[in-house]
């Protein structure tokens, strides 16, 4: 099933200066800005039915039990038959979740998930003797089989994968006990999303303009980027206060979450569970750990940033209250919806005329769910179904960073369209570890095409800092993460436990050493350590790394475009077209070193630290010009 690609940090409140986040009720907003889901099934009635007919059909891969070996055709008419059921079993999905993800107090939309989720865990028992029968075939007969039978080509990446994994596949047996865990498995997370977005009791906090504002999850992503600290500082203490008050409850639903995937590794043999995760894309460990390394030895270049913001903020000091606050007090950029759109569609150009014609067909068609509503689902993902359409969900502010997530959501959704449109179902979905490049490569789009239309240094200024903000968040930030996350693991690996007090120190520990708090680069207060509690993210299987390697990658793909762009060349941009249309038929270190990207060394980081540094020199030579101009 694939999952929702949620962005850490996208809006989550409505069109600034408007009104208060979550003022509108989902009935007030016009129907233009929500997504259509009758694309999917024209009723509810239609989707029960469905349904019901999936129900009685789960029994015909059981028709297939102990005759994977009898011939080809055989074999390929198993795998036709559990590609259509897993296919339409992730359609009555997608509807279910969509509907819940625009109200989760909805008590009719979550068990309408729970009979999807059922329907799921159902069909994963009945073919849980797929693999270990194909495994007990061995290699040469599937080889064989796929020279005497053309029709299972197209199945090849699928058959080959299943046989890499054979020492960590169960017996028959076993796999259906394993697939009977997957309802009680997603526990914690289920409970996780519910009580944060529904349940949880946010307080009210008085700003400095007299405004009473309830601090929940929306109203801490609009007014963490005040421009008045004394409003910032309020702000951070008292959110942070009632994720601190949470943290056993929230700790121990972390824990059993974590204990999940070490109990996977020990069922599996796996010799942790970052190999388990890792493998099902076949993504080496080293990628991730020599990210870790990476970033920890150039941790210094982030300290450089910290000063620079500190230098534009006029600040004595920095703290982490400053770092999602403007660095440019005189430029005020908001977008409608429709600017947005355009934005995204001119910036998309050097992609050619059908990524961009597909693109408009989204905004046309309404694939986005655009405004926050109360009980909406926090930040923004793209998904889809196979034979339908990519959808988005957004919380859209009406500031330039809304317009990055939806150009950022937007990557998705056309990568989704692509590989749906080239490949077939079972090698349709891709790993996450590519799927952030179609994403954060249109940010790299979208920055260059302000940059080159900005008409004063201090515009300038502020997409050259909003720029870096995505370095800091997407390279730093989410490292930080992926290292707290295989903290946590090797921890309960070693029969170690996860409370609250221990999750709060440990993410404190690294986000100090991230943010030179001890070198004075930084502050980060005692209470922050409370920030791994907001994390959605933690409940993935190491999820958050691949936004780190996917900016590398895309920076560098993004710069191969333009250049090859202005010398009349499309080699780059064709060559980055094809990986997205490729999706599981190769690879994802294979997809991105075809793309001109080895994920394997340190290039493509070392390559982002250049950059970086180049924006920070264009800053500090605006900021030296504007102080020698004022004396």
């Amino acid at each position: 099933m694939k999952i929702p690609r949620i962005v850490v940090g996208a809006a989550l409140a409505l069109l600034l200066g408007l009104c208060p986040a979550f003022a509108q009720e989902r009935s007030d907003i016009p129907e233009k800005y929500t997504w259509n889901i009758s694309d999917l099934y024209p009723s509810k009635a239609a989707w029960d039915q469905a349904r019901e007919g999936l129900a009685g059909r789960l029994g015909e891969m059981g028709a297939f039990r102990g005759r994977l070996g009898q011939s080809p055709q055989t074999l390929l008419k198993a795998l036709e038959t559990r590609e259509e059921l897993y296919k339409e079993i992730e359609r009555v999905y997608l509807y279910a979740s969509m509907i819940s993800d625009v109200d989760t107090r909805d008590s009719k939309a979550q068990a309408m998930m729970q009979s999807a989720q059922k329907l799921e865990n159902d069909f994963a028992t009945e073919s849980a003797y797929f693999v270990p029968e194909l495994l007990a075939l061995g290699d040469k007969p599937v080889a064989e089989f796929l020279r005497k039978e053309p029709g299972l080509a197209s199945f090849k990446p699928v058959l080959d994968n299943i046989l890499r994994q054979r020492q960590h596949t169960l017996t028959p047996a076993e796999e259906k006990i394993v697939a009977r865990t997957a309802a009680i498995t997603g526990a914690p997370r289920s409970l996780y999303t519910i009580f944060t977005a529904a349940e949880m009791p946010f307080p009210e906090v008085e700003l400095s303009d007299g405004r009473k504002v309830r601090l929940d999850q929306a109203a801490y992503g609009l007014h963490r980027a005040s421009p008045v600290r004394a409003d910032r500082m309020k702000v951070f203490q008292t959110f942070w206060k009632t994720w601190q008050d949470y943290r056993s409850t929230l700790g121990l639903a972390l824990f059993n979450h974590v204990k999940t995937h070490v109990l996977n590794k020990d069922l599996r043999g796996y010799e942790s569970s970052l190999a388990a995760a890792l493998d099902s894309y076949n993504i080496p460990t080293s990628v991730y750990r020599q990210l870790i390394q990476d970033v920890n030895e150039n941790l210094p270049t982030l300290h450089r940033y910290l000063r620079l913001r500190q230098r534009m903020m006029g600040l004595e000091g920095i703290g982490y209250e400053d770092l999602y606050a403007p660095t440019v007090k005189a430029v005020e950029m908001s977008f409608t919806p429709e600017e947005a759109m355009k934005l995204t569609l001119d910036s998309t150009d050097l992609l050619g005329p059908d990524y961009q014609a597909a693109l408009k067909r989204a905004y046309d068609e309404r694939w986005v769910d655009w405004m926050p509503t109360p009980g909406k689902r926090s930040g923004a993902y793209s998904t889809g179904a196979y034979d339908v359409h990519p959808y988005q969900l957004l919380n859209y502010n009406g500031q330039y960073d809304d317009v990055s997530t939806l150009a950022h959501e937007s990557g998705h959704s056309i990568h989704t369209y692509l590989s749906n449109k080239n490949q077939r179902y079972a090698t349709s979905d891709y790993s996450i570890f590519v799927a952030e490049v179609a994403s954060t490569l249109n940010e790299d789009l979208l920055f260059h095409y302000m940059m080159d239309r900005a008409k004063d240094d201090e515009t300038r200024l502020y997409l050259l800092g909003e720029r870096l903000e995505t370095f800091r968040t997407t390279l730093f930030r989410q490292t930080l993460f992926a290292e707290f996350e295989l903290a946590i693991h090797e921890m309960v690996e070693k029969g170690e436990s996860l409370t609250g007090d221990t999750l709060n120190k440990l993410y404190l520990d690294l986000a100090r050493r991230y943010y030179g708090h001890d070198a004075g680069v930084c502050s980060v207060d005692e209470l922050y350590g409370a920030e791994w509690a907001f994390i959605p993210h933690f409940y993935y299987n190491f999820y958050v790394y691949q936004y780190a390697t996917s900016l590398m990658a895309s920076s560098s793909i993004a710069a191969e475009i333009r250049q090859e762009a202005a010398q009349g060349s499309t080699r780059a941009r064709d060559a980055y077209l094809h990986m997205l249309s490729s999706c599981s038929s190769r690879d994802p270190v294979d997809l991105l070193k075809a793309a001109g990207v080895d994920m394997n060394t340190s290039a493509p980081f070392k390559s982002a630290m250049r950059e970086m540094n180049h924006i920070m020199d264009q800053m500090e030579a605006i900021l030296d010009k504007s102080a020698s101009a004022n004396r």
